[in-house]
């Protein structure tokens, strides 16, 4: 760590760096298809002057990081350049001896797999602190002040420049084909930065309320939270066990709640962003390392 800055985070941002510029190349570049935000005018201008986007990448971002200094805080800040700078050096290298892909007669595998690597690469450089510049910053501000997730914040920028994108220098199918990256990418986004996170809630109402709690307590060392419940048809009060576990146990759950009561109600849903012991917190409240 180094004023604040861990060594992890520089090395991953330079690793989803890398993955993204990688798409951006193989897959944007060489089958015409768009791309949304600062990405997507860089590539506009190149398609429409040969202009190097990692050139354009570096000049449109300036005024961009201006704001990101004042908002994102100085950490995220240098992480911000490092990402951009490491797009634009990427961006470089890869157009220096690129491979043909040779999928401009299925342009769908093209759109699919400029999606995944654009989305892989941001999602990554998202994760560990870091945006690429342009809508990045844009994107994590709105994260941050708003709540909305990056994914869809850069959906609905990505499709502003996209639509300009059609009616300049895309045909309409390339249009098309760029939609289907940019929603896939977005989706990647979303899921590269919850999927560490993401649990299972379980709502369980049982006349055994009490032994379940105490078997997911010892057998699976999960919290359980009692709740005061009330039927509206029966007017009966009955506890309501709330847990959160991981994707991977709820099988375990389920068979312990069916060998106790197998009439129990269960009901599971989706977490994300889980804080707190177990997940983000070991036993002695300290911080895990992911």
């Amino acid at each position: 760590m180094y004023f604040g800055l861990k060594i992890k985070n520089i090395f991953f941002i330079i690793i989803g760096a890398a993955i993204f510029s990688f798409g951006i190349v193989h897959f944007n570049m060489q089958n015409n298809l768009g791309e949304g935000g600062f990405t997507g005018i860089t590539l506009l201008l190149y398609f429409a002057f040969r202009w190097d986007p990692a050139i354009t990448n570096i000049i449109l971002n300036i005024p961009v990081l201006f704001i990101g200094w004042k908002f994102l805080g100085r950490n995220t800040f240098i992480y911000t350049i490092i990402g951009t700078l490491a797009v634009s050096l990427f961006l470089s290298i890869f157009q220096i001896n690129p491979f043909p892909t040779y999928l401009q007669s299925d342009m769908t595998l093209a759109s699919l797999f400029a999606g995944v690597f654009i989305g892989v690469g941001l999602g990554i450089v998202f994760r560990y602190g870091g945006t690429t510049g342009g809508v990045d910053i844009i994107a994590r501000i709105v994260h941050k002040y708003v709540g909305w997730s990056m994914g869809k914040t850069m959906f609905l920028f990505d499709f502003v420049v996209i639509a300009t994108s059609v009616f300049t220098i895309l045909e309409l199918v390339e249009g098309m084909y760029t939609l289907v990256a940019v929603y896939i990418g977005a989706r990647v986004i979303d899921f590269i930065q919850e999927g560490a996170y993401a649990a299972r809630g379980a709502t369980i109402i049982s006349s055994e309320s009490d032994l379940i709690a105490e078997r997911i307590l010892k057998d699976m060392d999960r919290g359980v939270t009692v709740l005061d419940g009330r039927g509206s048809f029966t007017g009966e009060k009955r506890d309501v066990l709330y847990c959160v576990i991981g994707r991977n146990e709820i099988v375990r759950l389920k068979s312990i709640i069916n060998s106790i009561d197998p009439h129990a109600f269960v009901a599971v849903s989706s977490v994300h962003d889980v804080i707190g012991e177990g997940f983000t917190l070991d036993e002695n409240k300290n911080p895990i390392e992911k």
